[in-house]
């Protein structure tokens, strides 16, 4: 919790290093700073789940929403069942995404079943990394999966600077297809435009009830300046509080950082945990 509000990190990587390019590992001692995040590693570079959640303890997170990633061109592959033992050890506090590539998966519609039946709270979809459209036709199975049992879409939006990204696949209008086809599906836009999209992603999030912000990798204190063009404590109800984890100076730093912007309490605690108990099932948050 922060200062009695209940604390959601929407956008964490807990990865075997074993399975990454060595591209990642720098990109989270780049942006970590002094934030120990291989305390929570083992000596051959697994995630531990006691450290894990030890350390989301420490820095007040009570819910952890937990990334697997199969991009094998842009940082590597990282199975979701390498997150189960982690949900296993705290299912109260870590939940599952799932996360497919059409370029691996065939049949889309069985896979994303499958993840989705291990518990998996929402589907992750990264265009930039695993270089697809994210309208193409070939993923509309996905999004109808999701649109049947009410769960969430997150997808990349804004660019990368891992080797192998395809960063003109992240932008926000790439989606206006689905956001017509699937209006009942909640999409949340990760990073929220990173790059040069930042009014085109917040564009609709207001436009548009089912789109959503998070927040992951934008440091909270420039967050006024991205997105400067629009009305800020009004955008701030469709954000959604996301670190990025490892690659970032901590969810207590971040979190503590976005309560010092001028936003209306409600509003504040609406980024920190209640949109975000809004868009994922079953946090109970």
């Amino acid at each position: 919790m922060l200062g009695g509000v209940p604390l959601v990190d929407a956008h964490v990587h807990a990865a075997r290093l074993s399975t990454l390019k060595p591209s990642w590992s720098g990109w989270a001692e780049q942006f970590s700073g002094s934030h120990d995040w291989r305390s929570a590693y083992d000596a051959a570079g697994d995630p531990v789940p006691e450290r894990l959640d030890a350390l989301f303890a420490a820095e007040g997170v009570d819910r952890v929403l937990l990334f697997c990633e199969y991009s094998p061109r842009a940082t590597g592959i990282q199975p979701i069942e390498h997150n189960l033992p982690i949900v296993d050890h705290n299912p109260t506090r870590f939940r599952l995404v799932a996360n497919v590539n059409p370029h691996l998966h065939h049949p889309l519609a069985s896979e994303v079943e499958r993840q989705l039946d291990l518990g998996a709270v929402a589907l992750k979809l990264h265009p930039v990394h695993a270089g697809f459209h994210p309208a193409d036709r070939e993923l509309y199975p996905a999004y109808q999966i999701c649109r049947e049992r009410g769960l969430p879409v997150i997808i990349h939006s804004g660019g990368s600077t891992f080797p192998g990204a395809r960063a003109r696949l992240g932008h926000p209008d790439l989606i206006l297809d689905v956001l017509e086809d699937f209006p009942e599906v909640p999409i949340v836009l990760a990073h929220g435009g990173r790059g040069g999209w930042y009014d085109s992603a917040a564009f609709l999030a207001l436009a548009r009830p089912n789109v959503w912000l998070d927040l992951a990798g934008l440091p909270p204190k420039k967050l006024p300046d991205y997105y400067a063009r629009f009305d800020f404590p009004r955008l701030a109800t469709k954000m959604i509080f996301g670190t990025d984890w490892p690659g970032t100076p901590g969810p207590a730093h971040n979190a503590t950082a976005l309560a010092d912007l001028p936003l209306p309490t409600d509003v504040l605690h609406a980024v920190l945990s209640a949109n975000a108990a809004k868009v994922f099932p079953g946090l109970n948050i």
